[in-house]
């Protein structure tokens, strides 16, 4: 999952991040409820990043990123090539379901079950920051395999 360059900090992060995943997921339900406002509009702002993914648009994939990973990749096109690369099942899904997001301290998780193109199950979880002139985008994307019942 990591990409050339990534330092062991990173690394780290990502590993916090998803534990952090998980014990949200997993949490009684503690917090508020998310509005219905919002979980349109992450569930949009993630479709809207499969979707341009799927169409090969890369300008399109990258306006959906934050600005943490807009300065992490630089370019739509070193977004684009990592996503191939360390994401396939983002990037070409064969099926998905959005979860109900949760809200964290700094923004909104959304999970997406995700099958790939060979059938096993994945887990997706975003996390999404509002941003004051652009509305929700992603800031993190943490992919976990799943194991299947009885495997």
């Amino acid at each position: 999952m990591c990409r050339p360059g990534y330092s062991v900090g990173r690394l780290w992060r990502t590993l916090g991040l998803s534990l952090l995943a998980w014990a949200v997921l997993l949490a009684p339900k503690a917090q508020a409820e998310v509005s219905a406002e919002d979980r349109q509009s992450v569930q949009a702002v993630v479709q809207g990043q499969l979707d341009a993914f799927a169409a090969d648009d890369a300008p399109g994939a990258f306006s959906f990123a934050a600005p943490n990973i807009r300065d992490m990749f630089g370019s739509a096109e070193n977004f684009m090539a990592m996503v191939q690369q360390a994401y396939p099942v983002v990037y070409r899904p064969a099926a998905l379901v959005f979860l109900m997001p949760q809200e964290v301290e700094t923004g909104l998780l959304q999970a997406v079950q995700m099958r790939d193109r060979s059938g096993k199950p994945w887990l997706a979880v975003y996390t999404l920051q509002r941003q004051p002139a652009a509305g929700w985008l992603i800031s993190s994307c943490v992919l976990m395999a799943v194991r299947s019942v009885g495997a």
